[in-house]
């Protein structure tokens, strides 16, 4: 498989420098890398982005977490390898990410109240971040047909 064309991150010049600097202030922000990239996970399984599935997955593993979290992420609810913490950010990238599917605010108050006892503001903002920017690459990635196994940077 082939990609349409080069991601267009690479092909507007100024593109990399905006996402790279936004990916520098997520990363300053205390979140943690394991989460950021559990999060990312499961956004692009929702959105059939191969590309991402595959590189978040590549992360994890680098990272060393477990196989067991890494293949439970689509079934969190169901698994017992994730903390509250963990389980209320995967719940907050499903709403952010099924807008489509809502038939009421995308995120309600309680998830917000839940989402908001685990995460200091600065760790929030990353994690709100961290999903908006997985769900735009997601999109750009199925537009062009990104390939799975596609390494960036």
């Amino acid at each position: 498989m082939q990609a349409r064309m080069t991601n267009p991150a690479y092909v507007l010049s100024g593109a990399m420098k905006g996402i790279g600097t936004l990916f520098q202030a997520i990363g300053e922000s205390g979140l943690s890398q394991e989460l950021a990239e559990i999060v990312g996970l499961r956004a692009s399984q929702i959105n059939g982005c191969g590309a991402c599935v595959h590189g978040h997955t590549a992360n994890l593993r680098k990272a060393g977490a477990s196989d067991e979290r890494i293949d439970a992420v689509s079934a969190w609810r169901d698994a017992p390898w994730f903390t509250d913490a963990e389980r209320a950010a995967l719940q907050l990238t499903e709403a952010m990410t099924r807008l489509a599917d809502r038939s009421h605010e995308s995120v309600p108050d309680a998830l917000w109240d839940e989402v908001a006892d685990h995460f200091d503001e600065k760790e929030l903002s990353a994690l709100i971040l961290t999903i908006a920017v997985t769900n735009m690459f997601n999109r750009v990635n199925t537009t062009i047909k990104e390939p799975a196994g596609t390494t960036w940077g």
